[in-house]
């Protein structure tokens, strides 16, 4: 299982990024998907996971800013986010499980077996 995320940078609070994650060997047909970040100097925490049937999690940090999506053909996960806050900094990591949906959506970094390297993201005021 190989995850690779690309879209991170630096913008101004308020603005939007788009990260992407693409897989192999990886079906996401079969299992869930989620992102994570790692904010400065903190432990990495859940902010989105979609499942096998495209349902949904946001933590309530990013519910109505960001966006979770998947293209099960290109084996790409997306996460849209709007509206940036100095408070969503990080390195953001895709991750996979072979744990069942409803374990999934807790998003909790433990249940997740196959970890992207990361995208670091930069919010300034």
């Amino acid at each position: 299982v190989q995850l690779v995320e690309s879209g991170g940078g630096s913008v101004q609070a308020g603005g939007s990024l788009r990260l992407s994650c693409a897989t192999s060997g990886y079906t996401l047909t079969s299992y869930s998907i989620g992102w994570f970040r790692q904010p400065p100097g903190k432990e990495r925490e859940g902010v989105a996971s979609i499942d096998l049937d495209a349902r949904t999690t946001y933590a309530d940090s990013v519910k109505g800013r960001f966006t979770i999506s998947k293209d099960n053909v290109k084996n790409t996960l997306y996460l849209q986010m709007n509206r940036l806050e100095v408070a969503h900094p990080g390195i953001y990591s895709c991750a996979g499980t072979s744990q069942p949906w409803w374990l999934a959506r807790s998003i909790r970094p433990s249940v997740y077996e196959y970890w992207g390297k990361g995208t670091q993201v930069t919010v300034s005021s």
